[in-house]
């Protein structure tokens, strides 16, 4: 009976830790006048490229910074850093999600200045659910090449979304995924959540995805200005 009671006791001390350090990341970024959003999906969704095609869209239109976290290797920030824009790699070596400690170590040495913050988390639909890391939105991938069941097999990742990607739209015709049974079961799960249909392949629905973060952002400091 004292071994539950002890796992939730220790449950509970790890993520009120984690709570207060995401609080004190997400008063920095307020002051700094930063969008920060936690990006999240499954491995192998395409939110790397989907990142890419957005850097591309937007980084003539308002600061951007990434923050790539990841299980080993720095492949992705040298992916991100041929799209010009500041980067820093957090590998986790094995653990399967990111913590606001390592945000904020992070953000020490990032540039801050009002625009946007992209926090590519690891890929996983569970264990990043349950950890805040300070970030203004929370924004949850899904590719067709999934099953479309992800929402009802993972719901605390999607009771927690402020906007749900699906994402390879171009390779629908070539998959069996019923595209309006995901997005009815985020919305059950988060009603009003916002749902896009993108590809970063056609650049089907990237303007709609980068009008809503900029829509989010509110009025900023161009670049260079």
């Amino acid at each position: 009976m004292s071994e539950p009671v002890f796992v939730t006791v220790l449950e509970r001390k790890v993520l009120g830790k984690n709570d207060a350090l995401a609080a004190a990341n997400r008063r920095r970024l307020g002051e700094a006048g930063v969008l920060a959003i936690n990006l999240m999906s499954a491995p192998g969704s395409g939110k790397t490229r989907l990142l890419e095609a957005t850097l591309d869209r937007l980084r003539d239109r308002i600061p951007l910074c990434v923050i790539e976290g990841d299980v080993q290797t720095d492949n992705d920030a040298r992916r991100i850093a041929r799209h010009g824009v500041p980067v820093v790699q957090l590998i986790t070596n094995g653990q399967c999600h990111l913590e606001a400690a390592l945000v904020g170590e992070a953000l020490d040495r990032l540039p801050l200045r009002p625009g946007i913050l992209v926090i590519e988390n690891v890929g996983n639909l569970v264990c990043p659910a349950a950890f805040d890391l300070g970030e203004s939105l929370r924004v949850v991938c899904v590719s067709v090449t999934e099953g479309d069941d992800k929402p009802e097999k993972y719901p605390a990742m999607f009771r927690k979304a402020d906007a749900v990607m699906l994402t390879k739209m171009d390779l629908l015709p070539h998959v069996e995924f019923r595209v309006e049974a995901v997005e009815e079961q985020a919305r059950a799960l988060r009603p009003g959540v916002r749902t896009l249909r993108t590809s970063a392949v056609t650049g089907e629905g990237m303007e709609a995805w980068c009008d809503f973060l900029l829509d989010r952002a509110g009025p900023r400091t161009a670049p260079g200005s």
